[in-house]
C-alpha cells in the first residue's frame, strides 16, 4: 500500500465529505460477535464535532470526488476545478480496520460523489460494506449514502450490510432542485427512500413470525436539506420534514446552512454568511414537530413564514398564544406542560410524577431541571406566581431575552438554547 498516496486521498476526500452533516449514529444496535471487531450497541455512538461540523469518531469519506453531475452548491461539480481523487473498495477497507485497531473511529460514513451511473455507483459502496461484514467481521457502525436512482436490489443488500442509510433530498422544493441541480429528478430520490422504507416494515413483520431474521437498516433512515440556497422560506422547509417523517418514517431531518464556495449567478453571493442561526432554528422546529407534539402549521403559518431569529420557536409560539397562559402546572396535561417555554421533555415528566405527591412550588421547578428564567412567566402556581404581571407586558419578549444565556452567546447576542 502506497501510504503517501492513500493519506493524499484522505485529506481530499475527507475535505469534500465534510459540508454533509447528515452523520450521526444513534440508533445502531449492531452487537459484536465472538472473534469479530467492533460493536454498535443500542445506545448509539457518541460523536465529538469539529469547528466545521465533521464527525471526527466516524471516518467520513467520499469514495471520490468525481462526478457525472454539475450540481450548482456542490463543491464536487464536474465543472469544478479541483483536485479529484478515488478509492478502491480494498483502501478504504483497509484504513477503516487500520483506523478502529488504533481507536481513531468508532465506524465509517461513506459517501461518494456518482461517476459513471447510479448502479455503478452504489454497487462499489454496497462492496465495502459487505467487505467488512463477511471478510473483516466488522460490527462497528456503517452508515451508506443511498445514491439516487439506484436499484432496488442494491438498496437492499445496501440495507442488509449498513446501519443506517441515507440519501439527502439536496434542495427543499422540486423547483429549487430543478434551478441548482436540472440534471437531477426528485423521484430518482425518493424511489430508494420508499423501497428501504417498505423494506424494514417488511422485516420487522417477519421478526413476528420467524425467530432469526437478518438486520436490515436497523437505525433507519436519514435525509438532509441544504438551507439558503434558494429562496424557500422557513414554512416550506419544516413542511417537507414534517412530510419526510409522516410518509418516509425518517429516523432523522438535518439542515445545511448552505456554504458559498462556488461563484455562480444562481446562488447567493460569495459573501453571504452561512446562515448559522437559521440552521439552528430549524432544528428547534424539527424537535417541537418529533418531540413535543407540535404540528408544521402551528409553528408558523402563511402570514409568519419565517421564524423568529431572535427567540426560539417554542417561546415565539408562546408568545403568539399567550391566551393559552398562564397554565397551572398541577392541572394541566402533559402536552400542554411541553409547550410551557423552559420545559422540555424529561421535566415535563417528571412534573406529571411529582404533581401527586406534593403541590408543586417555582423551587420545585427549578430542582425538576426547568429554564426557570423562561418558565415563570407563563406558570400559574397555587401560592400564586408574582411573574404573572408580566404576561400581557408588550415588552414581555424583551424581557425573556434579557434573562436568558447562551453557550453561543459569544458569536450571537440572540437566544440559541434548545428549549
Amino acid at each position: 500500500m502506497n501510504f503517501d498516496r492513500i493519506k493524499e486521498k484522505l485529506e481530499i476526500l475527507a475535505d469534500a465529505a465534510k459540508y454533509d452533516v447528515s452523520c450521526s449514529s444513534s440508533g445502531g444496535s449492531r452487537k459484536n460477535k465472538k472473534g469479530g471487531l467492533g460493536d454498535s450497541s443500542a445506545t448509539g455512538i457518541c460523536h465529538t464535532y469539529t469547528e466545521d461540523g465533521r464527525c471526527v469518531s466516524l471516518l467520513k469519506v467520499l469514495l471520490t470526488n468525481h462526478c457525472i453531475y454539475d450540481c450548482a452548491y456542490c463543491v464536487s461539480r464536474s465543472s469544478n476545478d479541483i483536485k479529484r481523487a478515488a478509492f478502491t473498495v480494498e483502501e478504504v477497507v483497509d484504513v477503516t480496520i487500520n483506523f478502529y485497531r488504533r481507536n481513531y473511529i468508532e465506524g465509517l460514513f461513506l459517501s461518494s460523489g456518482i461517476f459513471k451511473n447510479a448502479d455503478t455507483t452504489m454497487e462499489r459502496l454496497v462492496r465495502v460494506a459487505k467487505k467488512l461484514r463477511l471478510e473483516e467481521n466488522f460490527n462497528g457502525y456503517i452508515h451508506l449514502k443511498s445514491i439516487p436512482g439506484a436499484s432496488d436490489e442494491l438498496m437492499r443488500e445496501a440495507a442488509l450490510y449498513a446501519d443506517r442509510l441515507s440519501i439527502n433530498i439536496e434542495i427543499p422544493t422540486e423547483s429549487g432542485l430543478k434551478l441548482l441541480a436540472p440534471e437531477k429528478n426528485r423521484e430518482d430520490m425518493l424511489n430508494p427512500m420508499k423501497f428501504v422504507q417498505n423494506g424494514i416494515a417488511q422485516f420487522k413483520d417477519e421478526k413476528k413470525i420467524f425467530r432469526k431474521v437478518p438486520k436490515f437498516a436497523p437505525a433507519g433512515q436519514s435525509t438532509q436539506m441544504i438551507v439558503g440556497a434558494t429562496n424557500e422560506n422557513d414554512l416550506q422547509i419544516i413542511k417537507v420534514a414534517d412530510h419526510f417523517y409522516k410518509n418516509y418514517s425518517l429516523k432523522r431531518v438535518y439542515y445545511s446552512g448552505y456554504v458559498p464556495v462556488l461563484e455562480d449567478k444562481r446562488l447567493p453571493a460569495l459573501t453571504t454568511a452561512v446562515p448559522m442561526l437559521r440552521e439552528n432554528r430549524l432544528y428547534q422546529s424539527d424537535w417541537l414537530m418529533r418531540f413535543y407534539g407540535f404540528k408544521a402549521d402551528e409553528i408558523l403559518d402563511p402570514h409568519m413564514p419565517f421564524l423568529d431569529l431572535e427567540v426560539d420557536p417554542k417561546l415565539s409560539w408562546a408568545l403568539r398564544h399567550l391566551d393559552q397562559f398562564p397554565v397551572n402546572l398541577q392541572t394541566a396535561d402533559y402536552q400542554m406542560i411541553l409547550r410551557i417555554p423552559g420545559i422540555g421533555v424529561k421535566t415535563a415528566k417528571k412534573i406529571v410524577a411529582a404533581r401527586r405527591f406534593q403541590v408543586l412550588t417555582i423551587e420545585h421547578l427549578q430542582k425538576l431541571g426547568a429554564a426557570v428564567n423562561r418558565a415563570r412567566y407563563f406558570i400559574d402556581f397555587n401560592a400564586g406566581n408574582i411573574f404573572l404581571r408580566h404576561l400581557t407586558d408588550l415588552n414581555l419578549k424583551k424581557l425573556l431575552i434579557g434573562g436568558s444565556t447562551s453557550k453561543f452567546q459569544d458569536q450571537f447576542s440572540q437566544q440559541l438554547t434548545l428549549f
